[in-house]
């Protein structure tokens, strides 16, 4: 089974399964934190252009950078961020019930494989004995037909059993090597792979069944993944009910962004204001009546700097907003309804696959019950049988060499015995297995 578990394609499957739904666990949990963006540009622009910074035109080549960063913090929607992240934790836990259960989908594959090649090792071992007896039967006839004690026509009757049973061993040498094949293959070992299966001893204790299968399955509810996995999806159909039901709820969301830009074209010398007047070179107006000119005073200056860079620009730009914004639903082409409708219709799957699930279970605990039953009923009588068989085909061997009976009754009391033991051997793994598997719905380890 170890061997199976860490081969399995199936089981491999199911850890990456587990670790995508993971994955979306954790996205759902970071869906609370705030939606964060930022973005940059830089062109060129040649001719007329307008500046971004002074909104006037200008008619030269220039260049511009322009940044921003927004963000976004959704204070309600409905509560579909807190039920979508519980639905992802229920979907999390059902996906590891469901590695559990391709786990044990693996191991009772593997253990009925192995208890059939076990099976057929011993009706293997039966026929070996059987041949081996007709083999040395076929010896002591020869020398009775030799000394006149029994016909030529035993002894050919003799030979065709031989044969039958040596043909009867080659089908199940040929069963046997089947199932060690179909066993490897359940391990994903190559063929080639040497094994050898360890026959488990059975002792007539181990056939009582101590819990009726009420019992069982009322455990088997409490252990098995399956009826886990079922139970979470019904959870998870339920808050994706209503998660969808949020979206007919309004959508608050506080808002934040700041930008900032620089142009080449305001990229010039700065001056500012010193306090100082000087004459104004050219007038700016006439007197009154006459022609003579009046001069004014013009603000003198200092030069603050001999460029203004992308650092100051960018800094001096810098443009800041926060808000909060409100969505309400009216009509939106019926997508929420639509959305709140086929949650519904899922969660009543959900419920039905569930429940399904359970009856499944419950009808496998039923029929591996009876079947246990059954075959340690069987397993009895069988060995009763055998018990039977083994005594009457000693005394019809003793009597077949005094010559009280003839070869015919001879032949079907061996016959008769070999029956009875091959009876026994599949009445014996038959309950093996069947007792394991109720112990394995009660959430016990598959050991012998």
């Amino acid at each position: 089974v170890k061997v199976a578990l860490d081969n399995n394609l199936n089981v491999r499957r199911g850890l990456y399964n587990v670790e995508s739904f993971k994955v979306g666990m954790f996205q759902s949990k970071m869906a609370f934190l705030p939606s964060l963006n930022a973005a940059s540009s830089y062109g060129q622009n040649f001719g007329r252009a307008l500046n971004p910074v002074t909104n006037s035109f200008i008619n030269r080549n220039t260049s511009n950078i322009n940044v921003q960063g927004s963000a976004s913090l959704t204070l309600f929607n409905g509560l579909r961020l807190q039920n979508s992240f519980r639905q992802s934790q229920r979907d999390y836990e059902a996906s590891t019930q469901d590695l559990e259960k391709a786990k044990n989908d693996v191991t009772i594959n593997v253990v009925t494989l192995y208890v059939n090649v076990i099976f057929n090792q011993e009706l293997y071992e039966n026929a070996t004995y059987q041949l081996n007896s007709s083999q040395q039967q076929l010896e002591r006839i020869k020398k009775q037909v030799a000394a006149g004690g029994l016909t030529q026509g035993d002894e050919l009757n003799q030979e065709a059993q031989v044969a039958t049973n040596e043909v009867n061993l080659i089908n199940q040498e040929n069963a046997l090597n089947l199932s060690l094949l179909q066993l490897k293959q359940a391990m994903q070992l190559p063929a080639s792979t040497p094994m050898k299966v360890e026959v488990p001893e059975l002792q007539l204790e181990d056939l009582l069944l101590e819990d009726s299968p009420e019992v069982v399955y009322e455990m088997a509810l409490k252990s098995m993944p399956e009826v886990k996995s079922a139970m979470l999806k019904v959870e998870s159909a339920g808050l994706a009910l209503k998660a969808s039901k949020g979206g007919l709820y309004p959508r608050l969301t506080l808002n934040g962004s700041a930008a900032s830009n620089y142009s080449s074209a305001s990229d010039v010398a700065r001056t500012e204001l010193d306090g100082t007047f000087a004459p104004t070179p050219l007038p700016i107006g006439f007197v009154d009546g006459s022609n003579a000119p009046v001069y004014g005073l013009q603000p003198g200056t200092t030069l603050v700097s001999e460029g203004y860079g992308e650092k100051d620009q960018l800094h001096d730009n810098l443009f800041k907003q926060v808000g909060l914004s409100l969505s309400i639903p009216i009509f939106n082409g019926w997508q929420s309804r639509a959305s709140v409708q086929r949650a519904a219709i899922n969660k009543e799957m959900a419920d039905i696959i569930a429940q399904e699930t359970k009856n499944v279970l419950r009808q496998t605990i039923e029929t591996a019950y009876n079947d246990a039953l059954a075959a340690s009923k069987t397993y009895t009588s069988s060995l009763k049988q055998v018990n039977a068989r083994e005594e009457a085909y000693r005394m019809a061997r003793q009597r077949f060499e005094m010559g009280a009976i003839n070869y015919f009754e001879y032949q079907i009391s061996e016959n008769d015995l070999f029956q009875a033991k091959s009876d026994l051997a599949r009445a014996k793994y038959n309950f093996i297995f069947r007792k394991k598997v109720l112990d394995f719905y009660q959430g016990k380890p598959i050991d012998y």
